[in-house]
């Protein structure tokens, strides 16, 4: 109950962070660099725990099933995953992970219809009392029109609407 508690402190102070800072970092019609990050009154083990609950920061309207509850990170295996009515999405690949980040490969949303492929990387940082937390997500590859033109914006948006 403690623990849940926590999480769900947390997830509310992500809510309400302040010093956002969101980036579109670098763009080229082969890919893009975005990145978002907001810092916390909060430990980093306590935001490293909210993050891997995607389904509850996730917006459920950029889902598949279009309910962030079925969203989860699967440690066994190596999945950012969403559970479908009849089936499963696998989002994204955890590459690595250690209490202090988490780095995902793949491609999310409409990139995973593309030859595009992408590495998002979550950073948390604490530093007298706060915690940063940092999302960089590097994608790259081919898209017809362009990853820049195509994707960079959006993606850009939907993932400052996550972070």
């Amino acid at each position: 109950m403690k623990t849940a508690f926590a999480a769900a402190a947390c997830v509310l102070a992500l809510a309400l962070a302040g010093a956002a800072r969101a980036e579109i970092v670098d763009q080229s019609p082969a890919g893009f660099e975005i990145r978002h990050g907001f810092t916390v009154g909060q430990t980093a083990d306590q935001v490293y725990a909210a993050l891997l609950q995607p389904g509850r920061w996730w917006n459920g309207a950029h889902s598949w099933s279009g309910s962030a509850a079925n969203l989860r990170m699967d440690f066994k295996d190596h999945c950012f995953c969403e559970t479908l009515p009849k089936g499963e999405v696998r989002h994204m690949e955890i590459v690595f992970h250690d209490g202090r980040r988490l780095h995902l490969s793949g491609a999310l949303g409409p990139g995973q219809f593309t030859g595009a492929t992408g590495h998002l990387d979550f950073a948390v940082a604490e530093k007298d009392g706060k915690t940063t937390l940092t999302a960089t997500y590097d994608v790259g590859g081919y898209a017809k029109g362009g990853l820049a033109e195509t994707y960079a914006k959006p993606f850009d948006t939907v993932l400052g609407e996550q972070v």
